[in-house]
């Protein structure tokens, strides 16, 4: 049965709209956010969902012998090579290629599409299967290969869900967080024909029987890497539903898509990475599945694909690696303990970023992928609570990144109207008289807005409670307590 992937949502228009006028992000990112905000009820639905997270990773840092000693040794890892990828990336392509593997180095995000459309031409594929890959929504493959005509599935269970909403993934850990069971059914009633139902196993095995004879029929099977072994030359997956180890495994041709920073430089590496993600990102002592591929079938052997493909993506990532002050971000492992933990994408959801990666870190590196002009309102999108950095399992100082993103803005892209500001707000603090007029100005009009509450105003105040007014300014009642002194 085919799969009808009709878009049905307008989270996805929003994201092409942003992608195809940048200029407009900020104002959608605006409106959006001030649409999620007052939707009360999936706000907590998100917040319920995040609840139970927070529990199982809690209880699963409790069984490390030291939990941060494990962030400073899995930080290490990541340092370690981000800092030495001139030399661990050929390294890693020799033993690739050593393994029968083809690498495949892209610039862009247009280089990386068309890489991947030469090799799906050069397969004369007629379906493509494809496992859960950010790296992929963010140079846009899907709508690529549809554009030329491939029928692309998604096999990972809530990108599969998303896909038949019309969708990008809402979290880029938990794509479909968002949607609730009837939902879930009514859209496999829709698209594959299936009884109504609530359970949540029944509707996973909907999807797995629907998805065996892809699997089957597929040619090219496209997945992400969490991580490359530069010592063996090996790609590591890690996944909970078996899915991508299908979707490399049984079509002839399997297509790896990664940026350039997933490189670790040993396999031991990845004995305090690989469960350091898990516990970081779902709470979990161990993902179900941890695999290693190091080429496509050798002689022998019972499965496997007949070619294996890496596509390197740099896509900025270099500019930022020349950043000595914002390198670290590249440390990333893509775990999404910063976004389940931040108050922001609690509150305005993942759709209103407008981006791939979404929450804190997206908007530390968004704005170096797509350019700070356009995309620096996300850096500004944040409490700086500091809660990100506290929760990143590899130490990446989040919200200082999100600091020297709005610094580097208004050195780089300055607003007319913040560098007014900015020249009103230095004439009026140098002049202490002028300050304190301005206080006692503000103190009475705080008092007028809670009274009169104008239409102007109405937007801003529907989702704010003002604060009562000061009795008196700072300087006085503090000469008060002080005696007059």
């Amino acid at each position: 049965m085919a799969t009808d992937t009709t878009t049905d949502g307008p989270a996805a228009a929003h994201a092409a709209a942003a992608e195809q006028s940048p200029r407009g992000a900020k104002k959608r990112f605006l409106h959006d956010a001030a649409e999620s905000v007052r939707d009360v009820d999936h706000r907590a639905f998100v917040r319920k969902a995040l609840g139970g997270y927070y529990v199982t990773r809690d209880a699963q840092k409790a069984r490390y012998g030291n939990w941060e000693t494990a962030r400073d040794a899995a930080s290490l890892a990541k340092w370690s090579a981000v800092n030495r990828l001139d030399e661990l990336l050929p390294r890693f392509a020799d033993n690739f290629t050593a393994n029968g593997g083809q690498v495949h180095w892209a610039r862009d995000a247009e280089e990386a599409r068309e890489i991947i459309l030469g090799l799906v031409r050069a397969a004369k594929a007629k379906a493509i299967i494809k496992s859960k890959c950010m790296t992929s929504e963010e140079v846009h493959l899907n709508a690529a290969l549809e554009q030329e005509g491939y029928g692309v599935v998604e096999s990972d269970l809530g990108e599969f869900i998303q896909q038949l909403r019309g969708e990008p993934p809402y979290h880029f850990v938990f794509p479909c967080m968002h949607v609730r069971r009837g939902e879930i059914s009514d859209l496999f009633s829709k698209h594959l024909g299936t009884a109504a139902t609530d359970s949540p196993e029944e509707l996973t095995m909907i999807a797995r029987r629907h998805m065996r004879q892809l699997y089957v029929d597929a040619d090219v099977g496209i997945t992400g890497a969490n991580f490359l072994v530069a010592e063996t030359g090996q790609i590591s997956i890690t996944e909970n539903e078996g899915n991508a180890r299908l979707t490399a495994a049984l079509p002839r041709v399997h297509i790896a898509l990664a940026g350039i920073e997933k490189v670790v430089e040993h396999l031991d590496d990845l004995a305090v990475l690989l469960p350091i993600l898990a516990t970081a990102g779902t709470g979990q002592p161990m993902t179900c599945y941890n695999t290693l591929y190091s080429g496509p079938a050798r002689p022998g052997e019972c499965d496997g694909p007949e070619e294996m493909h890496l596509v390197l993506l740099d896509n900025s990532r270099t500019a930022i690696l020349a950043d000595p002050e914002q390198r670290d971000s590249l440390h990333c492992i893509r775990c999404g303990a910063c976004l389940n933990v931040c108050p922001i994408f609690k509150n305005v959801g993942g759709f209103t970023y407008g981006t791939t990666y979404q929450g804190p870190i997206g908007s530390v590196i968004t704005p170096h992928l797509r350019g700070l002009a356009d995309w620096n309102h996300l850096s500004g999108a944040s409490s700086l609570c500091g809660a990100c950095t506290d929760a990143c399992p590899v130490r990446i100082d989040i919200h200082h990144h999100l600091l020297h993103n709005r610094r580097n803005a208004a050195r780089t892209a300055p607003n007319r109207w913040e560098k007014l500001g900015h020249k009103l707000f230095v004439a009026v603090a140098t002049r202490p008289w002028l300050f304190a007029t301005g206080g006692a100005l503000f103190r009475h009009s705080l008092k007028l807005l809670k009274w009169l509450r104008p239409p102007l105003l109405s937007d801003w105040l529907a989702t704010r409670d003002l604060p009562a007014a000061p009795a008196a300014s700072f300087r006085a009642q503090w000469a008060s307590r002080q005696g007059g002194r």
